[in-house]
């Protein structure tokens, strides 16, 4: 889920008020400006929250990737070769129906691992950071 637009939903409707609100051009900023110290802050525990369950994933597939049984360490790439192949089959019109967009998402994430959750993470993080710095 997409953290900023969620959270500047829950808050529109607030900020909006507040312009209609009868007090002066001052006071309309400062409650602005603690409501975007808020809605920073509530994306900020999100994100914490996010980069935990992303830890704990992480720490779950490596205990597998180190398991005793063969079926535990190899299950994960064995989907993904699976879905390789249903892909494959699907662009050369091998399957009798079209595979979802879902099943090509899936595909990308499983090849490309989770390093792409982190530098997201990272780069909103920057920016969410240099724009509390220049509000205040």
């Amino acid at each position: 889920m997409a953290v900023w637009p969620f959270l500047s939903g829950l808050v529109q409707p607030v900020t909006q008020l507040i312009d209609e609100m009868h007090t002066s051009d001052e006071e309309r900023l400062q409650v602005k400006s603690r409501l975007f110290e808020m809605q920073s802050a509530m994306a900020a525990q999100m994100l914490n929250y996010e980069a935990r369950l992303v830890e704990t994933k992480t720490k779950v597939i490596a205990a597998e990737a180190q398991g005793a049984s063969w079926m535990q360490r190899n299950w994960r790439p064995l989907t993904m070769l699976t879905f390789l192949g249903l892909v494959v089959a699907d662009t050369f019109g091998l399957t009798e129906f079209r595979l979802a967009q879902e099943a090509w998402t899936l595909l990308q994430i499983g090849l490309g691992g989770m390093s792409w959750v982190a530098v997201l993470k990272k780069s909103f993080l920057n920016s969410l950071n240099s724009c509390v710095r220049t509000r205040s």
